[in-house]
């Protein structure tokens, strides 16, 4: 098996042409993992729109090409019968080779729900759902979930604790047979209920990263933080300790401040990673100038930017653009990135326009985009001339690069008709 550095070096071979994983699925982009490599096996899961909600699990065999699907949860509705694709698992490789999913829905139960495989690396076999309620008042929704091995405990990051509407999260000490509740991990004080979104990453290890913002783009003019978890501690990216993670920050502010956000700069987090020294690098979305439009009237200027953890302050750049929102009302609603897991120089983007010169596309088009001089980046188009948007890319951690992403029709969270695709890089 070839290193890290081997890997990082290798040049990329030609990808062979992407195949449909899944006929029917879809995912937001605040639960993860949402896809990841078991020695031959590749796992995914998402929400389907035509199987009215089902949430699934598609397994690839890496060496025959065999596909499994296990319906983890049939029909997991939203009130008035709304498939929603916030409701996608999360799935982790436990330390015994089993594997957990988790999974919820959109803020309307005060429970998650999760399966665990019955065999150890085998995803054709499934135990019976059971349920985790964090209080009576909780309205949850996304999954994150880690393993750290240094306190052999499993921690499921989610939203929405006794209905605070914030990150919090729970613990499991028997690789998610039983869970523990925790606590609030970010407080925003004001008379509005803002909620702060979150990318987590972990070092596999002990640290667990947090890449946030204040609140949901369409109420807070966001900037962007960062903040690790470690040894029960909250630290800011210097080390320096705020709060007990048991207590949780009083304040976004609290963290490390990596972007400064202002009505005409609005940010949204999309992805987080490590590199080989564990420094975080993460990626978000920028709303230009959209300072006094209402809602459905912005979100036809975003751009990406890239930040970086240098070890002693954080450096950022606008990568390039964007395009436009995806729909009217979630003006913020990009067609997203995702971070290469093993080369901090190369991110996958959607965009409906091109990353150089902001020239509009017809579709939602998938680049890879690399990192040279600093602030400086090159366009390699991965798709083009597509007959549908391309959306949404994710690469799950592992020593081969497999990129996925969404392709089809993208109307609202509620309202898609989408299939997932898959290439190996």
């Amino acid at each position: 098996m070839l290193t890290r550095r081997q890997l990082l070096l290798a040049p990329l071979a030609p990808a062979p042409s992407p195949i449909a994983l899944n006929d029917d699925g879809a995912w937001s982009w605040f639960q993860d993992e949402r896809a990841l490599v078991d020695g031959d096996w590749l796992l995914c899961g998402s929400v389907a729109s035509g199987r009215k909600g089902d949430v699934e699990l598609t397994a690839l065999h890496l060496p025959s090409g065999r596909m499994h699907r296990e319906t983890l949860h049939p029909a997991l509705l939203e009130p008035r019968g709304a498939y929603d694709d916030h409701n996608a698992p999360a799935l982790l490789l436990r330390p015994d080779g089993r594997y957990l999913a988790v999974y919820a829905k959109h803020g309307s139960e005060n429970c998650f729900y999760y399966r665990v495989s019955q065999h150890p690396h085998d995803p054709k076999a499934w135990v019976p759902e059971r349920r985790y309620v964090p209080s009576e008042s909780t309205r949850l929704t996304y999954s994150n979930l880690f393993y750290l091995p240094a306190e052999k405990r499993i921690y499921n990051f989610f939203r929405g604790l006794d209905n605070s509407y914030k990150p919090s999260y729970c613990v499991s000490e028997d690789q998610g047979e039983t869970w523990r509740t925790g606590n609030v991990v970010i407080r925003v004080p004001a008379t509005v209920r803002h909620r702060p979104y979150v990318k987590y990453a972990s070092n596999g290890r002990d640290t667990i990263h947090l890449f946030y913002t204040e609140g949901h783009p369409r109420n807070y003019d966001n900037s962007v933080y960062h903040v690790y978890y470690r040894n029960g501690w909250l630290h800011r990216s210097d080390a320096t300790r705020v709060a007990p993670l048991e207590k949780g920050l009083d304040k976004p502010e609290d963290g490390t401040l990596v972007f400064q956000g202002d009505p005409n700069n609005v940010g949204w987090v999309c992805d987080i990673a490590l590199d080989s020294q564990d420094r975080p690098y993460g990626v978000y979305s920028v709303q230009k100038d959209s300072a006094g439009l209402p809602d459905g009237k912005a979100g036809m200027d975003l751009r990406y930017r890239y930040a970086r953890w240098n070890g002693q302050r954080w450096t950022g750049e606008e990568m390039g653009h964007a395009g436009t929102r995806l729909y009217p009302g979630e003006d913020d609603y990009p067609g997203n990135l995702a971070l290469d897991p093993i080369d901090p120089d190369l991110v996958y983007l959607s965009a409906n326009a091109d990353p150089s010169t902001g020239r509009r596309l017809p579709h939602y088009e998938l680049f890879l985009a690399r990192r040279g001089t600093p602030g400086r980046w090159t366009f390699e188009p991965l798709t083009t001339q597509s007959s549908a948007d391309n959306i949404r890319p994710i690469m799950p951690l592992g020593s081969r690069r497999f990129l996925l992403w969404l392709r089809g029709r993208y109307t609202t969270y509620t309202n898609y008709g989408l299939a997932v695709i898959l290439q190996k890089r």
